[in-house]
């Protein structure tokens, strides 16, 4: 019952499809949680169906009993007809045609004859319909951070592309060196990796409707979010060097500064796009965030401060007070997004109280 109550909040219709009879069918779906009111549909009246008639006929049923090998097959096609994407479970030889048919066949793994685990697209080893419902919580998961994974690689290199271009055009000393672009790649690599991959699946994820099958994966809505957030940290980056270099700082220490404003507004950026709405900063998912972040951090603050090091990579270690204030220009311009968008769209106490627990 509870899986069958999640598929429910999750927009997922459920059908029970059964060779018993209707009373048997009935009763066990009203246990199962199905909605019953309209009693069962039996196998005969399916046959006695025009095939033309049958998707409007059975739209809103949900108990099918004494079904045929033949009335599976027309089940299947009457859905898909409908305009429904259809998963179909089943465990005999004889539901191998309904399981090729439909978009998703699930066969048993346990119990199930091999014609039918040959026939599905997935096996499910526990033989479990609680797992299907788990399965398309985590498809919705892979779904929403990979979403956000191609977002946030979009916005970064916005700025790592414009800091190495717009200083030479503006007839300043360049900004990034092939050292500063292998050191920020560095960073993105398992931030992308890790970072966005461990995060827990949305606390509202599975109620909301299933996503429209033309929907990209990523598109221009995507795309956009991602360009505004990369343009917002190339400003905060240029904005640094450029004051930098008019206040008279040497060539060196601007590079140093504008370079730990794109790394911390890098940093913050990622955990803005990777964290899901609702989930807390500190959450045990961000685990890996803070391990990247402790390194990065470690890294900057040698790549600044050790003389070896710094000289490597040509800069100068500025001083505390307009460090702090490029860091806190960098925090801005990674997270005014989040803010923005918790402000606005606070999550609902009920998603709230899921997160936590």
């Amino acid at each position: 019952p509870a899986a069958v109550a999640a598929a429910r909040r999750a927009v997922i219709a459920v059908a029970m499809v059964t060779g018993d009879y209707p009373a048997t069918a009935i009763a066990i779906a009203r246990q199962a949680g199905l909605d019953c009111d309209a009693g069962a549909f039996t196998g005969a009246e399916i046959a006695a169906t025009p095939s033309d008639l049958l998707a409007e006929k059975i739209r809103n049923l949900r108990v099918f009993a004494r079904v045929t090998p033949t009335s599976k097959l027309a089940l299947v096609e009457a859905f898909k007809a409908d305009g429904q994407i259809v998963a179909m479970t089943g465990d005999g030889v004889n539901d191998g045609p309904a399981l090729a048919a439909a978009h998703i066949g699930i066969a048993m793994g346990r119990r199930g004859s091999d014609v039918a685990r040959e026939a599905a697209h997935i096996v499910l080893l526990d033989d479990s319909f609680a797992s299907i419902v788990a399965g398309v919580a985590l498809g919705r998961r892979i779904f929403a951070n990979l979403r956000r994974a191609l977002t946030y690689v979009t916005a970064i290199h916005i700025p790592i592309a414009g800091v190495a271009l717009t200083p030479i055009l503006m007839g300043l000393p360049p900004l990034l060196l092939p050292a500063h672009v292998v050191l920020m790649e560095l960073i993105i690599d398992p931030t992308c990796a890790l970072v966005f991959e461990s995060q827990p699946n949305d606390p509202d994820a599975m109620f909301k409707p299933p996503r429209r099958r033309d929907e990209p994966l990523f598109g221009s809505r995507q795309l956009w979010l991602g360009f505004l957030q990369g343009f917002v940290v190339f400003l905060a980056v240029m904005s640094v060097y450029v004051i930098d270099n008019g206040f008279g700082a040497p060539g060196a220490q601007a590079r140093g500064l504008a370079f730990a404003t794109l790394v911390v507004s890098n940093l913050v950026l990622a955990l803005s796009d990777a964290l899901p709405r609702g989930v807390s900063l500190f959450s045990r998912d961000n685990l890996a965030f803070w391990l990247i972040a402790g390194a990065a951090a470690s890294v900057l603050a040698a790549s600044l401060y050790v003389p070896l090091i710094s000289e490597l990579l040509r800069f100068e270690p500025p001083t505390w007070p307009k460090l702090v204030l490029a860091l806190m220009l960098a925090v801005i311009a990674g997270s005014w997004f989040e803010v923005w968008r918790r402000l606005l769209f606070p999550a609902p106490a009920r998603l709230r109280e899921n997160a936590i627990a």
